[in-house]
């Protein structure tokens, strides 16, 4: 790859290495390319084209997915992006991604790597390690721990032992030692932490050291029994963590002897790991006090979390592995993990399947680096990936060679790990393409390793209909009774089987609005008794436009007796305004909301309201107001819309015009079936503007469906869909 250097102001220097572009020819597949980038002092801006795709992110070096500015002015999926890159805090080397999403599937196209090297001294932190004792030593008397740091202007140097308290090191020019006595900790398995601060108040911390103190012995990992194990996700695990009440809601969907798999990643400027740990204990001993097994939910400590598997991310994942197992060593048995559940999905890559075997091999390397720093803290915690259904049988994973056997990369992962868990997503049990089938050669190779209770299929409840994957994957159409009855034929076909460890379901927040089926007679869990309204948000929201048409927002967490089931966004032009039905910009699962559709050059204020899930609504935030960028591009809307069922399907019948004059735009309309219907449909609207599309067959006695839009595209214009009519029609039977 060609290689440049750039200089800037402030000692910045960079070294860019990116593929040469080559112009798109109208047959070529989707792509977005990295095509150029200059440096001004801390600032590198970085710009590119897109073809037969929409909505450029910029990944940055593994830790964040940022939106690239577009344009798009003819609607063609063709156009140039560009997004400012602040260096000012950044030291070494730094990789770039461009990442789109392909306009015909909807699945991720990325461009080629850009490397940066960035000379910034003044961002530049310490470098800190352990040298001694070993990993794996034991220590039966006093003993020195010695610390390497490379850095300027170090000023503090730590230890400590099982997250206990710091301990400061003494020493000077790079080496530095701090005396622990194990006769202080008992006969414990122990993680040793080193930390250094500079001058700067730059902070690092080392990878952790395991060692026996005094007679201590490392535990081997004893498999349970995970039947209605659940995903949880951050924006409710840390609810859970962090308002007590959450755990009266859990257990109306997980019951006492099942498993939960619990988001531990950092969460709106938290780590419950370590900025919670006393809240974390108590839910862990909470849920083992009602006969549950948590299991930590981990990624590979990168944005997007598939690059962890690469080798180039592959400390972070390890990083991300020591942080539970400190955990558990800081905490008493009760309030420890029984296990990692491991999410990572490298075949998000779209190199997954034309690498073969690179991207393979560097994902079992990470899985056994991950499963090695589990093997040294000698904890007995289950080590389980989550892995897909096709694992066994698709080509890009079958004769791989690795560790001195071919097989499928199912096989190896089972070969290693102590459980996995399928992601078997289909919305019927039985056929070839049916969730039996498709667990089947797991569940026998389980057999053949002599391993029980170490295969868990999992399920699918989440409304995934705009992500590119067919609606055939989640139960989310269907309901709840339609899922029990597959899943009884899943118990039938696998009851005999000793490694069948159970069921799991993907994810908490889904399965709670999953009701038995849509339509009139649907029914949804009780929510446990509320005795009164959330609090007020913690914090006042803050906003920012980022373009014409959208603002974000962000707030602090409310609390309830029970759970915060979502958090109403309340919008208006009229900055005393006080909120109502008429407001309602949208509701909020997280801590933040973005608000899309707006009009350009208006100011809007926001409040936000919090409701819990017995629907008492707390306060109203403060205001925060915002003014929206602007644009040559015309807003176009929706100013009706209307849901029919006929002759055993759904019809949509829409209207699309120009929001300031009225008049009808030929525009292109894509966009979803909802609730009993999934559908993702792509259509043209007319000369009057109207456009019509038609559901799948609909199987279901009763139900409900509705129409969600996704994009709509018209040259020279934009979707402003605030403003629309009817979003919120069903037709029910």
């Amino acid at each position: 790859m060609p290689v440049g250097l750039l200089r800037t102001a402030g000692a910045l220097v960079l070294a860019l290495a990116a593929m040469p572009a080559v112009p798109a020819a109208a047959a070529d597949p989707p792509s977005v390319v990295i095509d150029s980038s200059e440096s001004s002092p801390g600032v590198i801006r970085l710009t590119g084209r897109f073809t037969g795709a929409y909505d450029v992110n910029v990944v940055v070096n593994g830790e964040r997915i940022e939106r690239a500015r577009v344009s798009d002015p003819d609607a063609d999926d063709t156009g140039t992006w560009s997004y400012d890159l602040d260096t000012s805090g950044t030291d070494g080397e730094v990789e770039v991604y461009a990442k789109a999403t392909a306009a015909d599937t909807r699945y991720g196209t990325w461009s080629e790597p850009l490397t940066l090297r960035v000379d910034n001294p003044r961002a530049r932190a310490p470098e800190v390690s352990i040298a001694e004792p070993a990993d794996g030593a034991r220590l039966t008397r006093p003993a020195l721990v010695r610390v390497n740091v490379a850095g300027a202007d170090v000023r503090t140097v730590r230890i400590r032992v099982n997250g206990g308290p710091w301990q400061r090191a003494a020493g000077a020019r790079g080496r530095y030692v701090a005396l622990v006595n194990p006769a202080k900790y008992g006969d414990v398995m122990a993680s040793l932490e080193a930390e250094a601060v500079d001058a700067r108040g730059h902070v690092s911390r080392s990878p952790s050291t395991y060692v026996a103190l005094g007679a201590a012995k490392k535990e081997r990992p004893v498999a349970h029994r995970q039947d209605r194990a659940m995903w949880m996700w951050e924006k409710a695990s840390y609810n859970l963590v962090l308002n007590p009440g959450s755990r009266r809601l859990l257990e109306t969907v997980l019951a006492p002897g099942s498993t939960l798999y619990l988001g531990v990643d950092t969460y709106a400027g938290r780590d419950m790991i370590d900025d919670a740990r006393p809240e974390l204990r108590d839910l862990v001993a909470w849920a083992h006090g009602r006969g549950m097994k948590v299991h930590a939910t981990v990624a590979a400590g990168t944005r997007p979390p598939y690059l962890g598997a690469l080798a180039r991310y592959r400390d972070r994942a390890v990083r991300e592995m020591e942080r539970v197992l400190d955990y558990n060593l800081s905490s008493a048995p009760a309030e420890r993990f029984d296990g990692i559940n491991v999410d990572i999905e490298p075949y998000s890559l779209p190199w997954f399947n034309s690498a073969k075997p690179d991207v393979q091999i560097q994902w079992l390397d990470t899985l056994r680096a991950m499963i090695a720093r589990r093997d040294a803290s000698g904890q007995p915690l289950l080590f389980g990936p989550a892995i897909p259904r096709w694992l066994d049988t698709s080509a890009c994973c079958t004769d791989i060679a690795y560790g001195g056997k071919t097989a499928t990369m199912a096989e190896h992962i089972q070969d290693m790990a102590d459980y996995v868990a399928i992601m078997d997503y289909r919305d019927q049990a039985d056929g070839g393409a049916g969730i039996i089938a498709q667990a089947a050669g797991e569940i026998a190779y389980a057999e053949r390793l002599g391993r029980p209770l170490s295969v868990v299929v999992g399920v699918e409840t989440l409304d995934i209909a705009t992500s590119g994957d067919p609606s055939s994957i989640t139960f989310r159409e269907e309901g709840r009774d339609a899922l029990e009855a597959e899943l009884a034929k899943v118990y039938q076909a696998f009851s005999g089987s000793p490694a069948f460890a159970g069921v799991a379901l993907h994810h908490y927040d889904s399965y709670r609005e999953l009701p038995t089926i849509w339509g009139p007679s649907a029914r949804w869990p009780e929510p446990p008794a509320d005795s009164g309204p959330p609090t007020g948000v913690g914090s006042p929201p803050e906003a920012v436009a980022f373009d014409h048409a959208t603002v974000d927002l962000s707030y602090g967490r409310a609390h309830d007796d029970t759970e915060v089931d979502h958090y109403e966004v309340h919008r208006s032009t009229e900055p005393g305004f006080i909120p109502g039905p008429g407001t309602l910009a949208g509701r909020a699962r997280g801590l933040t909301y973005t608000d899309a559709g707006l009009l350009p050059g208006t100011r809007y204020t926001y409040r936000i309201v919090p409701v819990d899930v017995a629907g008492h609504r707390g306060p109203a935030s403060s205001p925060v107001s915002v003014t929206t960028g602007t644009t040559d591009l015309r807003p176009m809307v929706v100013d009706s819309m209307a849901v029919t069922v006929e002759g055993g399907v759904a019809r949509v019948r829409l209207r699309v015009v120009d929001k300031e004059s009225g008049e009808p735009v030929a525009a292109t309309v894509r966009g979803r079936f909802t609730f009993s219907a999934g559908r993702y449909v792509t259509v043209k609207a007319g000369a009057d503007g109207w456009a019509t599309a038609t559901s799948e067959a609909l199987k279901q006695p009763t139900g409900e469906v509705g129409f969600a839009g996704h994009r709509l595209t018209a040259p020279g214009r934009y979707w402003a869909g605030a403003y629309d009519k009817d979003r919120s029609v069903t037709a029910r039977w």
